[in-house]
């Protein structure tokens, strides 16, 4: 029985006058949707998510080393002494490595010292040659 008044329920189509007394016949007045705006591609998302890290990352890596700078260029002198001491080694190991040129080279520097030794220290009026000398060089190089 319940059956029979559900079909009847659902059998009672409304009438096309019904419907046509639903719909208005003014149809500027109803209120309007916006348009539907376009979905970004997936490119253009990562496009535009990258732009605006790389805008921030560099705002901040420009505060940063604003910030850090006196720091950082010791860091990377201190770095450029260590790369450089480290060649200089490599190099003089290498030296070592020929047969008899250790002792020709050490030769050589004692030899030099000694010159050295003779010519600039040993005579006061030498050593204030020296003197003028350095700080001759001294103002060339810092003005």
């Amino acid at each position: 029985m319940e059956t029979e008044v559900q079909q009847k329920q659902y059998n009672d189509v409304p009438s096309a006058e019904a419907v046509a007394a639903i719909e208005p016949s003014d149809s500027q007045n109803l209120p309007k949707l916006p348009p539907a705006q376009e979905s970004e591609s997936q490119w253009q998302l990562i496009t535009r998510e990258l732009t605006n890290f790389w805008e921030e990352f560099s705002q901040n890596f420009n505060k940063f080393f604003q910030a850090y700078k006196p720091l950082l260029t010791n860091l990377v002198w201190l770095l450029a002494a260590l790369v450089t001491v480290r060649v200089i080694l490599a190099v003089l190991d290498a030296i070592n490595d020929i047969p008899l040129a250790q002792p020709v080279l050490e030769l050589v520097g004692i030899s030099y010292t000694t010159w050295f030794v003779f010519r600039y220290l040993l005579k006061d009026s030498t050593r204030q040659e020296l003197v003028a000398e350095i700080d001759s060089v001294r103002k060339q190089i810092l003005g």
